[in-house]
């Protein structure tokens, strides 16, 4: 059994998780390989210590699957009962969330992490209901498998050959506090098995055949052991990351090997991958960046000997600094690297003899760690000594050095010879001044010849080499020595400022970055706000595609730079890949544009391309860059794929729902009648002749209220569909009005009737079908919704302007408040005091049929009391027609 605790500021990614940290309860998750290790039973034991120490703990859903041993940990613990959900005519016991926060206990046990909720939960997935209880400030104890995760789902797959359809994505398994795995071997398990104590019966025999082999639980068993040790190796790297490094904590094995642009650095990343995959241990490779510009060549080889690396699996890191012995130390240190691997030197450089070679620099620098020294395979003859890269600078800057020696040499034959004091300090002075603009070479060259030149002219005896006095030859020394140290050093000093400078526009381009994508309200502001700063960064033009729901990547309308049919099948190429390619790559290297891969868990989700012109090249401090701006840029995009699932989610918990409570809904409506109907002709035969026709009225009305609900369905079915076609034509009035009253005789009988419509109404152009269907479906639900006896009001006339024609249905029920008013038209809704019974879909009807013949429905409040109707039609009158 393991423990791990990680460290809170490891898992974050920013203040402002931080503090929602601080505000969240504290999650511990029981981990195993497979079902049947004892996640359950070492939950409730752990709940029942936390118990004895006073905590109150609460059982939200624990599944003991018929084990005594584990019922009898459930004794003294307080559990809430579930809450029951019907689905299709099936009770299913759930989690009842609302009475957990209700009730507010410090430790919630919440088994089986990965389930999936009934349809009708508050949350699709039980996971999202952990986040809530954490977000509220409990605590959660809870159980997961290794099959589970999200990103293991594929290889436990492969390794079983069963799909795994309930998965946790990692990123909520990273706010896991604590985690506890529960470690036993197959053979363990698998006399657990024979024993009854993971499945009974049947059900054993058949896991036992199939998914608990012997084979699959060993690499279950490996996956899941692995999956904590990586944990703890990102755990240990965080912490490290926040003290001082001194020294490397050998906890495990980590290898470092210099690369750089050298043929034999291909020699070296093979070497270390073999040595890595013997020790079973993950490797880094560095590449040191000086501050001198590598030229195309270099550049070349560079990028293939890092392409290589990675290929073979290794970490790419890229650092800036002169002092390569250091910079290793240093990237040894922050990675915890036990071992470096370098080349045997094969020249010995000039300052090698001054300062010492790499390796012994290694050795002094090193402390503890090992340092493994790789000869080439094949020496080729080198000269004994070789200049320093460092050394090497355009032939301008030794031009400026050699006419500024020139300069002072000149100035200072103009002096009395007594001052030749004063003219080695000037050279001396000019020396340092020139390292603050020139390299070191020159600054070298500057030394070496003015030393020279002050002894030969200046120094008694003058035009000779010889010194004749011991002071005079002690100050040349001195000055020899300050005038190269000193040059050395500020050289150094102005490396070491330029480093720093490209590690600040590093960091500013990502904090720029980061905080453009923070403020992006839509992931179209967020891509235009990182294309437009890669823009603009690189001086380039960039392109952005993005995975679409068929599988494929489209491009982004946000991108500068438009992709022709070659370009975009290299996109493409990149996107089902997952590897770079285009420009600057072995991969399609004729294409104009450089493109990476957007990866999130070993998943494309887009591709980022730029173009620079063709004289320019990307260095790698660059193409370092532009990855952790395809990393932001794919965390972002993951992020709106995880909203739109979750909306997508709710959306189809909601429709579910929704289902759910009209098929009860259309169940309860055609049940009625079809009941009345049923029971009145079952006793039909047997009734006297009154009770015969009483019978027969009732069926009656049975059957008129179940074709009034069918021909509803069907009418907002015809709505929905798009297939309704009015058919306008010359109506009276007054036929429409008596055409809906016959067919709502029946529901009119309780309340008296007024009816107001002008002498001189002119015909009206309307559906007369729809028309005389939203006039019923207007006056049965005055009737339906207001007190027996209460007047029923219905009007028609033509507005003053002669432009509309209207229809109004009036009561003196109780009315809608204003905040409801409009959600009365939509589908399903009734109001807040609606009787039992209906579908709430008659008004929407009524603005559907009103809204396909061209004119609208109003509601409002009627003067005295009750809610008023008014459907309006444009009008226009028959003469002005006729006359057209």
């Amino acid at each position: 059994m393991l423990n791990v605790r990680p460290d809170p500021d490891a898992l974050l990614a920013s203040l402002h998780r931080d503090e929602a940290r601080a505000r969240r309860g504290r999650l511990k998750v029981f981990f195993g390989m497979c079902p049947g290790v004892g996640k359950t039973y070492a939950m409730l034991r752990a709940a029942q210590q936390e118990r004895a120490s006073g905590v109150e703990v609460a059982i939200g859903v624990v599944e003991t699957h018929g084990r005594a041993e584990t019922e009898a940990m459930l004794a003294g613990l307080t559990v809430i009962p579930r809450k029951q959900i019907d689905y299709r005519g099936t009770q299913l016991a759930e989690m009842d969330l609302e009475a957990v926060l209700a009730r507010k206990p410090r430790l919630v046990l919440v088994d089986e992490f990965a389930h999936t909720n009934a349809p009708g939960s508050r949350h699709p997935k039980r996971y999202q209901d952990v986040v809530e209880l954490l977000d509220t400030g409990l605590d959660v104890y809870t159980t997961l498998n290794v099959q589970h995760l999200e990103s293991r789902a594929d290889a436990v797959r492969q390794i079983t050959g069963a799909t795994v359809n309930e998965t946790v994505p990692d990123s909520v398994f990273e706010l896991a506090d604590e985690i506890e795995l529960l470690d036993l071997t197959p053979e363990a398990l698998l006399e657990r098995l024979r024993e009854g104590k993971v499945y009974l019966g049947e059900r054993a025999a058949a896991a036992q055949a199939g998914f608990f082999k012997d084979t699959h639980l060993t690499a279950l068993r490996e996956l899941a052991l692995r999956f904590v040790a990586e944990r703890v190796d990102r755990q240990l790297h965080h912490l490290r990351a926040g003290a001082a490094k001194q020294t490397v904590w050998r906890s495990g094995e980590r290898l470092l090997v210099a690369v750089g642009p050298s043929p034999f650095s291909l020699q070296l990343v093979r070497w270390t991958r073999r040595m890595a995959a013997a020790l079973g241990a993950p490797w880094v490779a560095v590449y040191i960046e000086p501050s001198v510009a590598l030229s195309a060549e270099d550049q070349r080889l560079l990028d293939k000997n890092l392409a290589l690396a990675r290929e073979l699996g290794a970490e790419i890191v890229v650092t800036h600094d002169d002092d390569i012995a250091a910079a290793l130390v240093r990237t040894a240190l922050q990675h915890n690297a036990t071992q470096i691997v370098v080349g045997k030197p094969r020249a010995r450089r000039f300052l090698d003899l001054v300062r010492g070679t790499l390796v012994d620099r290694l050795l002094r620098l090193g402390g503890n760690i090992d340092i493994y020294v790789v000869p080439a395979e094949s020496a080729r003859h080198r000269p004994l000594l070789t200049m320093n890269r460092g050394l090497r600078s355009a032939p301008r800057e030794y031009a400026v050095a050699a006419g500024t020696v020139a300069v002072i040499t000149l100035l200072g034959r103009l002096l009395a010879a007594e001052t030749y004091l004063a003219v080695g300090l000037v050279y001396l002075l000019a020396i340092i001044m020139l390292s603050l603009r020139v390299g070191r070479g020159p600054v070298f060259a500057a030394g070496v010849l003015s030393a020279l030149t002050w002894d030969f002219l200046f120094i008694p005896p003058q035009f000779t080499f010889a010194i004749s006095k011991v002071e005079d030859a002690t100050l040349f020394g001195t000055y020899f020595v300050v005038a190269l140290v000193s040059g050395h050093l500020t050289s150094r000093i102005r490396a070491q400022a330029q480093n720093e400078q490209l590690r600040e526009e590093r960091a500013t381009a990502l904090f720029e970055l980061t905080r453009a994508l923070a403020e992006a309200r839509t992931l179209d502001d967020a891509v235009f706000a990182a294309l437009r700063q890669a823009d603009e960064l690189f001086g380039a033009k960039t392109a952005l595609l993005l995975a679409d729901e068929a599988g494929g990547a489209i491009p982004h309308f946000a991108g500068s730079f438009a992709l022709d049919e070659k370009e975009r099948g290299v996109a493409e190429w990149v996107f089902r890949n997952r590897r770079p390619a285009g420009r600057f790559t072995d991969t399609l290297p004729a294409s104009a544009a450089f493109y990476l891969p957007l990866v999130r868990e070993e998943r494309a989700v887009g591709v980022l391309g730029i173009v620079v012109p063709p004289e320019r090249t990307l260095t790698l401090a660059q193409r370092d860059l532009l990855e952790a701006f395809a990393r932001q840029l794919a965390l972002n995009v993951e992020g709106e794929h995880l909203r739109a699932a979750g909306e997508r989610e709710k959306l189809l918990a909601e429709s579910d729902k929704l289902h759910r409570v009209l098929l009860d809904s259309v169940s309860h409506e055609l049940r009625t009648p079809l009941a009345v109907i049923t029971g009145a002709l079952e006793n039909l035969a047997e009734a006297t002749p009154e009770l015969r026709a009483e019978l027969i009225g009732e069926g009656r009305a049975a059957a008129r209220r179940l074709n009034r609900l069918v021909g509803n369905l069907l009418d907002q079915t015809r709505l929905e569909s798009g297939t309704l076609k009015p058919r306008l034509d010359w109506c009276d009035a007054r036929d429409l009005v008596n055409a809906a009253l016959d067919g709502v005789r029946d529901a009119l009988a309780g309340h008296p009737l007024d009816v107001v419509l002008p002498d001189d109404m002119p015909p009206v152009r309307a559906d007369f079908a729809l028309m005389e269907q939203a006039l019923a479906n207007l006056l049965l639900n005055a009737t339906r919704h207001t007190p027996e006896g209460t007047q029923v009001f219905l009007t028609a006339g033509i507005e003053r302007s002669g432009t509309r024609a209207f229809f109004t249905v009036a009561d003196r029920g109780p009315g809608f408040p204003l905040e409801m008013r409009e959600r009365l038209f939509k589908k399903f809704e009734r109001g807040d005091a609606a009787h039992a019974g209906g579908l709430g879909l008659g008004l929407s009807i009524v603005r559907g049929f009103v809204t396909a013949q061209g004119g609208d429905v109003m509601v409002g409040e009627n003067p005295g009391g009750g809610a008023v109707f008014t459907i309006y039609l444009p009008h226009t009158p028959p003469s002005a027609v006729l006359h057209e």
